[in-house]
């Protein structure tokens, strides 16, 4: 047999409304009764006794059906709680991300970026660019372009262009006649007697040493050599075991400018040597 509490609190349960489905019209709430007291135990609200064969759909009575029943601490919550709404209000969370920084002006970024792409002797990627500066990427990606707008608008020497995944100043073809008379202006002079004959002495005794470059041409070559190593037609190719001094010898470049396809395809030059060359060369080498 029931008692009325029981029947008074299954008869609430019965009445409980889902929160999604609830009416904004307040309900009366349920008093307690003494027996619920007596039956719940000593200072338990009756809401709290609970029915074993009742199972209730939420840890929490709704307020409008016990407004004091009291609420389990462990009970899962239906909805956002305090902290979900700090959350969504913007508030920093412990453990994520730092902020992005401020974006820098444009009157400071694009200098910045000028001074960076002055330097660099490969393209460059954007996210290089962003980690360097601290900006996000896509700040980086617009200036470039911009920077890369302006050039070509005002018709400068030289252009921004994206190439290889990334980006590098180049010089503007119109101007390309000019950098070139520039650039190969030193290669086009003539070598002189001395360098001649010493790319000679290389070509014909390569490996050599500069001591025995200096021996058979009688005269100090470590200028001379330095010129032949600067227009790439000699270069070092290790060194001498007994005396660690460096080799040298001729280049690709000094065969494609004769047109032989190497050195054994070079001229004898035994008819045009003195009988004695390589003693005066070795007794300059002992001296």
């Amino acid at each position: 047999m029931t008692t009325p509490a029981e029947r008074e609190f299954a008869e609430g349960v019965a009445a409980w409304t889902p929160p999604w489905a609830r009416t904004p019209e307040p309900e009366a709430p349920t008093e307690a009764s003494p027996e619920a007291s007596a039956t719940g135990g000593a200072g338990v609200p009756a809401d709290e006794v609970t029915d074993p064969a009742v199972a209730l759909p939420h840890a929490r009575v709704p307020e409008r059906v016990a407004p004091d029943a009291a609420s389990t601490d462990d009970a899962p919550s239906e909805g956002p709680g305090p902290d979900v709404a700090q959350f969504e209000a913007g508030d920093d969370v412990v453990g994520s991300p730092d902020p992005d920084n401020a974006p820098l002006d444009p009157v400071e970024l694009r200098p910045a970026l000028e001074a960076i792409l002055l330097v660099v002797d490969e393209p460059v990627a954007e996210i290089v660019l962003a980690q360097v500066l601290e900006q996000p990427t896509q700040l980086i990606t617009d200036a470039l372009v911009d920077l890369a707008a302006s050039y070509a608008a005002e018709r400068r020497g030289f252009e921004l262009r994206r190439a290889a995944g990334g980006w590098r100043l180049y010089t503007r073809p119109d101007f390309a006649p000019y950098v070139e008379k520039f650039v190969l202006d030193g290669q086009q002079t003539k070598l002189t007697q001395a360098a001649l004959e010493t790319l000679a002495v290389v070509a014909y005794k390569q490996p050599v040493t500069r001591g025995r470059v200096s021996a058979i041409r009688g005269v100090n070559c470590d200028g001379v050599l330095r010129t032949l190593l600067t227009r790439g037609l000699v270069e070092e190719c290790g060194s001498e075991p007994d005396s660690g001094a460096y080799l040298y010898r001729t280049t690709t470049l000094f065969l494609e400018k004769l047109g032989i396809n190497s050195p054994e395809d070079l001229p004898s030059l035994a008819p045009y040597l003195p009988d004695d060359i390589e003693a005066l060369a070795d007794a300059h080498d002992q001296s």
